[in-house]
């Protein structure tokens, strides 16, 4: 379990599936967003049997480019994850969860193949599931908790965008890879 309280701008993102094409825009996205770490919530170099190869399938290129910034890095196992993945990438990927410290709230993060929305995992009310696994962005406020999902960076499903989230403080938005905004959420207005 990872388990962390920053302050500043974090990048969310999850599903690369060993695209270099778009791990590159994704890290082009960190700089231009002046993203102080980066959150990836799994599957990052292997496609997996129910996925196409995805554009620019390089996961050699991907180990590389991510290994370079590998201290901005925080990273949950998504189920296409494997102990030899964690052999050639040089910071921590098999965590299944990690937990998040917003004020009174807990944002859990995991990649959501195990714990989602219709199995989620201890909650107290208000606090924050943030999944990937599904590869569609979300948004829902439930009575327990609010689940949230980024989507997915390279293998994008249902007509959503190649895209990430950003957080800063407790506004939350949804972009596309290109930077635009197309969903906004601030925990603030639920209590």
């Amino acid at each position: 379990m990872q388990q962390a309280s920053w302050g500043g701008k974090i990048l969310i993102a999850s599903d690369i599936h060993g695209s270099a094409l778009y791990c590159e825009k994704l890290l082009e996205a960190a700089r231009r967003e002046g993203a102080l770490r980066i959150l990836l919530l799994g599957d990052i170099l292997y496609h997996g049997p129910r996925n196409d190869l995805p554009d620019g399938y390089a996961p050699k290129f991907v180990i590389g480019m991510l290994n370079e910034v590998r201290e901005r890095l925080v990273c949950v196992r998504g189920n296409c994850e494997a102990e030899v993945d964690q052999m050639v990438l040089d910071f921590p990927v098999m965590a299944e969860m990690g937990l998040l410290l917003l004020g009174d709230r807990t944002l859990y993060f995991t990649h959501g193949h195990i714990h989602h929305k219709d199995n989620p995992p201890p909650l107290c009310r208000g606090d924050i599931l943030l999944c990937g696994h599904t590869h569609v962005p979300a948004l829902e406020v439930l009575p327990q908790f609010i689940y949230m999902n980024p989507g997915s960076v390279s293998i994008p499903k249902e007509g959503s965008p190649h895209g990430y989230m950003t957080m800063e403080g407790g506004l939350f938005q949804w972009k596309t890879l290109e930077g635009e905004t197309y969903r906004e959420f601030d925990i603030g207005t639920v209590s």
